[in-house]
């Protein structure tokens, strides 16, 4: 998000859940301005903010913040991709991602693979730079492999269900989480919502938790969906579970209770926050991005 008008252009970097944080504590200050009268006058607005301030023309501006989010959501789809590498060589993505993020070049932020991102700045600030470049003559082929690639990130999910049960229709589906990311109710560009309606369009009946997330009423595809206030009442009778979104309430869930009022115990973890090997034991065949399926051992069989 930004403002902008004909004689300047100021660059905001807060991030939803965490706003106030990230407004007094910036990594930095963007002030774009024709004149310097006005960029004068906006630094002193940020006087007392703990952050470095950075002048420049408003086009410099504008592209700064643009090209952040675009840089960052290339990081997210080139640790996907590397994820669905993995899956084909017997690699573990999160060992991976870990050893190459202690690269003081690379850093882990934003490795972390996943169902893809969403939300009102990524998309968004995505398509806005490709626009932005088309209109001067040129492809930005870079971002547009990183906006397909998104888009097909929940999609590859649900191809992996159906592998894994056979067919999805008739098949019930708990979605745990809906929002794009947790500590917000953001629903905007989510990957639940391509998720929900192509798993609807498969004939899956579906149920869904999360402990925030505001879908406008009697809209597709979450009117089309049972909505549950516990994670145990979502995954009752489901044939599998699927972690959308990385909320912290997911970590404390009674996985071995879970399991017992599930039809079968099939766990998507689209976010990789759970011990695959912990739950092959507790009895789920375990399924997440970028690391091997695991299947339940001892009294479970395989």
């Amino acid at each position: 998000m930004g403002v902008r008008c004909r004689r300047r252009a100021e660059a905001e970097f807060t991030a939803e859940g965490r706003a106030v944080a990230d407004f007094l504590h910036p990594d930095r200050i963007i002030v774009g301005s024709t004149d310097e009268a006005t960029m004068g006058l906006l630094t002193e607005l940020h006087a007392g903010v703990d952050g470095p301030v950075q002048r420049m023309d408003v086009a410099s501006a504008e592209m700064v913040k643009l090209a952040s989010n675009a840089l960052l959501a290339t990081k997210i789809t080139f640790i996907n991709e590397i994820a669905t590498v993995c899956e084909a060589t017997g690699a573990d993505v999160t060992q991976v991602a870990d050893a190459v993020g202690m690269d003081h070049r690379l850093g882990r932020h934003f490795l972390n693979a996943g169902l893809g991102y969403g939300g009102s700045c990524f998309p968004k600030d995505s398509r806005a730079l490709r626009a932005m470049a088309s209109n001067t003559g040129y492809s930005f082929q870079l971002l547009n492999a990183v906006i397909e690639v998104n888009d097909l990130q929940p999609r590859r999910a649900v191809q992996r269900l159906k592998h894994e049960l056979g067919t999805l229709h008739e098949r019930r589906i708990a979605l745990l989480g809906m929002t794009f990311k947790p500590g917000t109710d953001d629903m905007r560009e989510a990957p639940s919502t391509v998720l929900a309606s192509r798993l609807l369009a498969e004939g899956a009946s579906l149920t869904s938790w999360d402990p925030m997330a505001r879908p406008a009423v009697g809209t597709p595809p979450w009117a089309a969906t049972e909505r549950h206030s516990t994670v145990a009442e979502a995954v009752t009778g489901a044939d599998a579970a699927v972690i959308v979104t990385e909320w912290p309430q997911l970590r404390e869930v009674d996985w071995v209770a879970s399991r017992d009022l599930m039809r079968r115990p099939l766990l998507f973890d689209g976010r990789n926050m759970l011990n695959p090997t912990a739950l092959s034991r507790a009895g789920y065949t375990c399924m997440s991005i970028g690391r091997a399926t695991t299947r339940p051992e001892g009294l479970y069989g395989s």
